[in-house]
């Protein structure tokens, strides 16, 4: 007989919205998974039990009150959906997993949390993060690391690790995360799960940490392509003062909707070469993307190689601008000295850039943005670029985090990811699908990538290699 953790986040909603489940029972269970199960894992830095009681007790008696009314409830009603802790929760911690932060209580939501309790989900807690999401990894120094539930000596990537371990574990359905330069990609691919890295502007990051770069984005991790692209469905929508906002769907079209349409005929380009001079890509994962191409090539779709120039002006725009965002982010003068080697070194580098050359890197960005736009992605090119999501099967916990010399860890955090900041760059849509597993059998992703504003496109294709090769009833051991 399956558990309530063996249903994708749909059936839940359906159970619920039929009276078959109630949210309350399945709170209780996911709570006690989180109970029993998560000091091993590192997936939540805080947990809120009584919250959760309280926002499940208020689902049921809503999908209660719409039964009897007949009227229809969000997609998600009644479902759990943890948060990142990057992300404010009025009345709940958000340590950001700094140190600094540890007692740092918001008053006001997030525009993504507003939409989260708008649609009725619940909140079992806060995902782990590394410190401001900055690395490849969630380790910090106020939880225990996350760790990817296919190997527990591994580290289940970042920036949001926690996000990924939980739904990998069955601690919860679904799972709002957030992408900077991977941050939603890199842990679907070391956990096993499907993640989407949205359009820029697709999902505000208002009202009062709004990321001028554009780098970054929140977006959902599933293990199925249909829940994510509903989590993505509840989390879209530009909010008043964004600085972005990308194209929406025409008139009573959803992102779900397109997990059940065929994707159609489609040009893609394969890519197995790093974007990033001097890396080298694993044999793991050069086999997962062409194994995947040529199950693309097998569904009717037309795949050619590609190769683009290793560039360095790109990478150094990036550096740049990762670090002026590690420095912007609001520390207290006392918490200075609570912070990470990591942190520090990229905050010092990021006091250093000067405006001219951050206004030059954002150029930069919005030139490699034309570029593929124009020369590579336009009307009648490619539909979609594939490619390994990383240069490496997921890495064990400690192998990437170098606190004596934190250069030489940032380089080693662009060696193992070396494709997944270039959409970051870009603003176009990203998604890893977890069509691989190594001899070892270890989850290796591979990347989809489209143009900007069309996450319909990389769902619809991501539900057509989910259906010939599914991959949701693949579990871990301690599933």
């Amino acid at each position: 007989m399956a558990d309530l953790h063996d249903l994708t986040a749909l059936e839940q909603a359906q159970g619920i919205r039929s009276g078959e489940l109630s949210p309350v029972e399945l709170t209780e269970h996911y709570l006690a998974r989180i109970e029993r199960l998560d000091d091993t894992l590192g997936a939540f830095l805080t947990r809120t039990p009584d919250l959760a009681r309280k926002q499940a007790t208020d689902a049921e008696s809503e999908a209660t009150a719409a039964r009897r009314e007949g009227r229809e409830l969000p997609p998600l009603h009644g479902v759990p959906v943890p948060v990142k802790d990057l992300n404010q929760v009025a009345g709940v911690r958000c340590t950001m997993g700094s140190r600094a932060l540890a007692d740092h209580v918001p008053t006001v939501d997030d525009h993504v949390v507003g939409k989260l309790r708008t649609g009725g989900t619940i909140l079992l807690g806060k995902t782990n993060t590394p410190e401001f999401g900055l690395p490849c990894y969630t380790e910090n120094e106020l939880a225990p690391p996350a760790r990817t539930p296919w190997d527990l000596a591994r580290s289940a990537g970042g920036s949001s690790g926690g996000a990924a371990a939980a739904v990998a574990a069955g601690l919860a359905p679904v799972a709002q995360a957030t992408d900077g330069g991977g941050s939603i990609r890199i842990p679907a691919s070391v956990c096993g799960l499907f993640g989407i890295k949205p359009s820029r502007g697709r999902i505000s990051g208002g009202p009062l940490l709004h990321d001028i770069s554009g780098l970054a984005t929140s977006g959902p991790l599933a293990r199925t392509v249909a829940d994510a692209a509903t989590l993505l469905d509840v989390l879209a929508g530009a909010m008043p003062g964004d600085p972005f906002a990308a194209p929406a769907l025409p008139t009573g079209e959803t992102f779900a909707e397109h997990a059940r349409r065929d994707p159609g005929r489609l040009r893609i380009a394969c890519l197995t070469e790093a974007p990033v001079p001097g890396t080298e890509v694993h044999a793991d994962c050069r086999t997962a993307t062409t194994d995947t191409a040529a199950l693309l090539t097998g569904l009717g779709h037309e795949v050619e190689e590609l190769s683009l120039p290793a560039d360095d002006g790109i990478l150094l725009a990036f550096t740049r601008v990762w670090s002026v965002l590690a420095a912007s982010r609001p520390v207290p003068p006392e918490g200075e000295e609570l912070l990470m080697p990591l942190t520090r070194y990229l905050r010092d580098r990021g006091a250093e850039v000067s405006g001219t050359d951050f206004a030059r890197s954002m150029y930069a960005f919005r030139m490699l943005s034309q570029s593929l736009a124009d020369g590579l992605m336009p009307p009648g090119g490619y539909d979609v670029i594939l490619s390994p999501t990383l240069a490496a099967p997921p890495a064990e916990v400690g192998a990437l985090r170098n606190d004596a010399d934190p250069q030489a860890e940032f380089a080693a955090i662009g060696a193992f990811s070396p494709f997944t900041a270039l959409y970051n760059a870009t603003g176009q849509p990203a998604v890893s699908v977890p069509v691989q597993w190594n001899a070892e059998g270890l989850p290796i992703g591979v990347m989809l990538a489209g143009r900007y504003g069309d996450e319909a496109t990389l769902i619809a294709l991501s539900a057509q290699l989910e259906q010939a090769r599914p991959w949701a009833g693949r579990t871990p051991s301690m599933w």
